[in-house]
């Protein structure tokens, strides 16, 4: 497919006016002046797609802008063409996203162009945790993208490293021997440094796709695990980039920021992307694109040479400690370990996250009901208190679990 050729500035900026009156809080923009980074972590192409960066020490190259497939993917055929011509060609998806179409419309793309499988490096995810269970969602992921195998395959949304054992890595070592999947590790929500620093000391984890963002990317224990795990091999990928909070989807702070950078160039949103791409240790950012006119803009972003300058960085730092009371930091044990039985405290605002920052009400309610029957009542009856004084982000969590109950039952 023919390639896309470099955008000046003056393009990317009339790019970015277009889709100004679109929701961009699901975009992922990235950082393409990765061949500027001494260690060749990173390079650009040069053929107008999508720059690429090592995955670990996995020996393969992605591509910096992942397209997150958590949409009707069989309905958007067109956008997966256009992702490919421009070179966005790490897809992830998961066995449950969309009820299996997600997986369906890959397979139905790859049905109509089986030759472009080998340009593709595809994720998949399993919601089982044991042997037999992982080996029938693969089966299954297999046969509904039209596949031979998965480049990397995930268990999906872990909170413990315990949720791994030697049984993962035999079943692991098992698939790729059997050439279904390349490589091996895990996705997560919620205490994302403890599971990364556990990872990197067990030797066979090819790759981690965590929750990562401005607001957390300069915490101590971020960046000893994102350390961590550079130092041993393992390929990193990047999710809930935009750092978006439980509380609100647009507060003052943030339409004042959002003034300030658009005076600059581009959106906050790209800004807060662009943040995240400092960092060449991080393989990928993983953004859900659901249309063409994000991932357009998307791409404009990704072509783009323009990085922050100091002043750009301090003023995301200064919006993230201003609103920190927003945003739930995914550090699930402090809360949950004070109730005992406690409701599932980190699953709760991750669907408030999507009704009130992402505006997905509807996605945001299903996951409310996928929880556990008991948790309406749990939540109206739980004393929260100490885990309110135990949130480092000081969220008034008794108040936002019973919002949660309103919005979402």
């Amino acid at each position: 497919m023919p390639r896309a050729k470099h955008l000046s500035r003056r393009e990317f900026l009339r790019t970015a006016s277009m889709v100004g009156g679109v929701s961009l809080l699901g975009a992922a923009p990235v950082l393409t002046q990765v061949s500027a980074h001494a260690e060749g972590q990173g390079q650009d192409t040069g053929t107008g797609s999508v720059p690429l960066r090592l995955f670990g020490k996995t020996g393969a190259s992605v591509a910096s802008l992942s397209l997150g497939g958590m949409f009707d993917i069989p309905s958007n055929q067109l956008l997966l063409k256009q992702a490919l011509k421009y070179g966005v060609t790490y897809w992830d998806t998961a066995d449950c996203y969309e009820g299996g179409n997600s997986e369906r419309g890959i397979g139905q793309f790859l049905s109509k162009y089986p030759e472009v499988r080998k340009q593709l490096f595809i994720v998949s995810k399993s919601d089982a945790r044991d042997p037999s269970g992982m080996t029938k969602l693969l089966t299954q992921s297999l046969e509904r993208m039209k596949t031979g195998y998965i480049d990397l395959y995930f268990v999906h949304g872990i909170s413990a490293i315990g949720e791994l054992n030697t049984e993962t890595k035999s079943w692991a070592e098992k698939a790729k021997s059997e050439g279904k999947i390349r490589f091996f590790g895990f996705s997560t929500h919620s205490n994302m440094e403890d599971c990364m620093l556990a990872a990197a000391k067990l030797g066979w984890i090819d790759g981690i796709m965590m929750t990562y963002n401005f607001r957390l990317m300069h915490t101590d224990k971020m960046k000893s695990a994102v350390d961590a795990c550079v130092n041993v091999g393992i390929g990193l990928t990047a999710m809930k980039t935009q750092g978006g909070g439980s509380v609100n989807a647009e507060s003052e702070a943030e339409m004042q920021m959002a003034g300030r950078f658009l005076k600059r160039g581009f959106t906050d949103k790209q800004a807060k992307l662009k943040a995240v791409w400092e960092n060449p240790n991080i393989a990928s950012i993983c953004s859900q694109m659901p249309n063409l006119t994000i991932l357009m803009s998307n791409i404009a972003a990704a072509l783009d040479q323009t990085k922050l300058g100091s002043e750009e960085l301090q003023l995301l730092d200064q919006f993230a400690c201003d609103t920190s009371s927003g945003y739930c930091a995914g550090c699930a044990t402090i809360c949950e370990s004070s109730l005992g039985a406690a409701p599932p405290i980190r699953d709760v605002m991750r669907c408030l996250m999507y009704f009130h920052f992402y505006g997905e009400k509807d996605r945001a309610r299903k996951l409310f009901a996928d929880l556990s029957l008991e948790t309406n009542k749990d939540l109206f009856q739980s004393d929260f208190s100490v885990a309110e004084r135990r949130c480092p982000q000081g969220l008034p969590i008794g108040k936002l679990m019973r919002q949660a109950v309103a919005l979402l039952s």
